[in-house]
Order: C-alpha cells, then sequence, then structure tokens
C-alpha cells in the first residue's frame, strides 16, 4: 500500500497526489499487479495492490507521484482494518470511511482490476468496520467532516442562531453539512449545485432554499458564513469573485465589508488558493478541522483503545485467511498439471479399448478422477499448510519439485 493522508500531508501534498480519472489509473494498474485498488476521499489516497512494494514504487514514479509513503505486509492489513473501523480518520469514528471503502471496491471490480485477495482484503475490512462500531462507542454521537465544519462555524461566531448559511455543492460531504445544519436555529439555509434539480432535492430535506449555481454572488453577499464541498476538479470560487461580492457586503459609512466565514472542505479544493487575503473573507479548510479532530479523539480515547484491540485480535485471522487465498492460487498449478494428465491417459485408455461403450468410458473416467484426487492429497495438505503459515515460497517450491521434477526448487538444507 503506498499513499498520503492526513497525518502527514497538508492540502496541496494531497492535491498534488491525487489521480483525476480513477479509471484510467485502475486500468493501466491491473496491467502490472494481480490487483489493485484505490481509495481517494477528502483527506487520504492510498493504493492497494496485490504485488511488491518496489513494484508499486515504480509505478508511482512512473505515474508522476513522488511523495508518498509505503507500506507492506502485516502493516497493510492493520492500517486498512484501522481506517475501516474510523480510528485513522481525522474526525475519530466517522462513519463516512465505509461507505467510500466499498466505491473504491466497487470501481475496482467495474475495472477488472479486484483479485481474490483484494476482494477477500476489502471484505475483512468492511466487516470488521462495522463490528468495531457495534461493540464500542466509537461512532456514538460522532461527527463528519461536515458536521466539523459546521462546528468550526458555530465556534468561529460563538453561535449560529439568526445566521444565513450557503452550502455549495450536494453531494454526500453536502448532504451532511446540510443535516448538521438543521439541527441548528438558523434564519436561513441556502443550497447550491450545478444541478439545480439536486439542490431543489437536497434543500427539501432540510427546509432550506434551492440556489441557481449562476446566483451565487448574490447570495454569497446575504450569507454569513459559505461551506463548499462540491466535487469540481478546479476551484469554483476564485478571488476574483470574492473581492466582488465583498464589495457588496460594505458597511454604508465604514467602507469595510462584513466578515464572511469560508470553510472549504472539497478535495481538490473549491477556492482558489490565496483568496483568503480579499478583505473581509476568513477562510479555513480541512487542515483547520485537526482541532475539531483532537477535540474529537479525547472524548474516544477510551473506544479507539478497545477498536485497536478488537483489530489486534482479527490479525491473525487476517493473515490465516489471506494466506489460504494464496495456498488457492498456488494449488491451482498443481491441480491443473494433474487434471491434463489425467485427461490424456483417459483418453489413451479408451482409445485401446476400441469401442468402449460410453458406460465404460464413464466408469474410467471416475477412475482416473478418484485416483488423481487420492495420489495428490497428502501434497496437498502438506503445500495448505505450508501456505496458510506464511511459507508461500515453500508451498511454491513443493509444486515446482512436483509438476517438474525439479529437485533444484528444494533449498539444500531441504
Amino acid at each position: 500500500m503506498a499513499g498520503l493522508s492526513h497525518h502527514t500531508a497538508g492540502l496541496s501534498d494531497l492535491e498534488t497526489f491525487r489521480f483525476p480519472d480513477e479509471q484510467a489509473f485502475l486500468m493501466a494498474a491491473r496491467e502490472r499487479f494481480r490487483g489493485v485498488l484505490l481509495l481517494q476521499t477528502c483527506n487520504r489516497i492510498e493504493v492497494l495492490v496485490q504485488g511488491s512494494a518496489a513494484s508499486l514504487t515504480d509505478f508511482l514514479h512512473e505515474q508522476g507521484r513522488e511523495k508518498f509513503e509505503i507500506r507492506e505486509g502485516v502493516d497493510v492489513l492493520r492500517h486498512l482494518l484501522q481506517v475501516a473501523a474510523g480510528i485513522d480518520s481525522m474526525i475519530v469514528g466517522e462513519d463516512q470511511i465505509l461507505g467510500q471503502l466499498k466505491r473504491a471496491w466497487a470501481a475496482s471490480q467495474e475495472a477488472g482490476a479486484c483479485s481474490q485477495v483484494i476482494d477477500l482484503c476489502m471484505k475483512k475490512a468492511v466487516h470488521v468496520g462495522i463490528e468495531v462500531r457495534k461493540q464500542t462507542k466509537i461512532n456514538r454521537g460522532s461527527v463528519s467532516i461536515g458536521s466539523a465544519a459546521v462546528a468550526l462555524a458555530e465556534n468561529l461566531l460563538t453561535t449560529l442562531k439568526g445566521r444565513h448559511i450557503l452550502v455549495i455543492g450536494s453531494g454526500e460531504m453536502g448532504m451532511l453539512v446540510a443535516q448538521a445544519l438543521a439541527a441548528k436555529n438558523l434564519t436561513a439555509i441556502y443550497v447550491a449545485n450545478r444541478t439545480y434539480e439536486r439542490a431543489v432535492m437536497l434543500a427539501g430535506k432540510i427546509g432550506g432554499k434551492a440556489v441557481h449555481f449562476n446566483e451565487l454572488r448574490r447570495y454569497f453577499t446575504l450569507s454569513d458564513v459559505v461551506i463548499t464541498c462540491t466535487s469540481a476538479p478546479h476551484p469554483v470560487i476564485t478571488k476574483e469573485i470574492l473581492a466582488d461580492v465583498m464589495k457588496g457586503r460594505c458597511w454604508p459609512l465604514d467602507g469595510h465589508p462584513r466578515p464572511l466565514v469560508l470553510i472549504d472542505i472539497a478535495q481538490p479544493r473549491d477556492v482558489e488558493e490565496g483568496a483568503g487575503e480579499v478583505d473581509g473573507v476568513n477562510l479555513f479548510t480541512i487542515d483547520n478541522l485537526r482541532d475539531v479532530n483532537e477535540h474529537n479523539m479525547e472524548a474516544r480515547r477510551e473506544e479507539a483503545a478497545r477498536a485497536e484491540a478488537h483489530i489486534e485480535a482479527e490479525i491473525d485471522r487476517f493473515i490465516t485467511m489471506l494466506n489460504g487465498a494464496s495456498a488457492d492460487e498456488v494449488l491451482g498449478g498443481l491441480f491443473t498439471w494433474a487434471e491434463a494428465i489425467r485427461l490424456r491417459e483417459r483418453e489413451r485408455a479408451c482409445a485401446r479399448l476400441q469401442g468402449c461403450s460410453p458406460e465404460t468410458a464413464a466408469v474410467i473416467d471416475d477412475l482416473t478422477r478418484v485416483l488423481t484426487k487420492k495420489l495428490l492429497i497428502d501434497a496437498t495438505y502438506s503445500i495448505r499448510a505450508c501456505a496458510q503459515n506464511g511459507r508461500i515460497e515453500e508451498a511454491e517450491r513443493l509444486v515446482n519439485a512436483i509438476t517438474r521434477g525439479d529437485q533444484s526448487c528444494f533449498r539444500k538444507e531441504d
């Protein structure tokens, strides 16, 4: 696994590492790895592959990505379970990561890039994520990035009572923001989206007012807080737009604009870099939500410890499960080799019994099938045991010794 997250990377690093065309990335990666999955959220971009760390590093360098963290082996499995459980999230205990993992999994499957091992990893991760939330209180009253943005706005303004707030974006994050706002005693909630019908749907759910995208400047002027979270690949709010908007927010006698709290939780960013320099604009990004997480983490530290204990208990089972899948792959070569021999010898036997009846042919088929299975049963047991105990190379050597008769497959000490 390779990538970046909020722990060590800021917004600019995440934006540089992000893959705008996920489908194209998966199509390219599947040519190099048995399986691949790409997880991209607002504060995390990670690539999971069935392959070596060296190969993944080389591939990402070829893709123009230089700065990233790399994990391999058991560390990947543990990290994957921590991510699914929500204990590695910026907002500890948030539930949105499970949906994001499922969407990444589905995208891998649709691209034909999801191997058996990747599939097992995702099944296990989602299962553990659900179990952790059932067995602990890590998500009890939890906040998402969206509701954390609302909490930040409330802290900045002391109260949201009587305020006007504009939400730009009606996707999953926009829904979370709107739901958090609906619980506040606001004078007005405006919802804007490039597709007006989606803005209407979200506004209807929370008792807000849908806004056409071409009316944004007017509602910027009316609002005390703007929270933006679109999925646009480029900034939709520029310094020029804000400079023009702030002219309409000037106090009659002062000449200075009424302050505007602008919170950008989109990834990539919705607001042009440097927009906070416009007079009266107080710009905040995902990086500013780290303080919300620190407060949240203090309240959940005990639950996070319980979640960690559950994950550690699952690690051994996870490893055994993946080694079992590896055993199936290794044994596949043995069974393919044996079946080819069985079919060849069956045909030779039937040819020698000129004009043998279908009944006789069926008996010969059953006999060769049973003999093949019985002859391989001890070898199969030994190979599977090696693989399940993590000795994959030894299992492969056993198969090579049987199918190729190559004694050099064994180490001298064997």
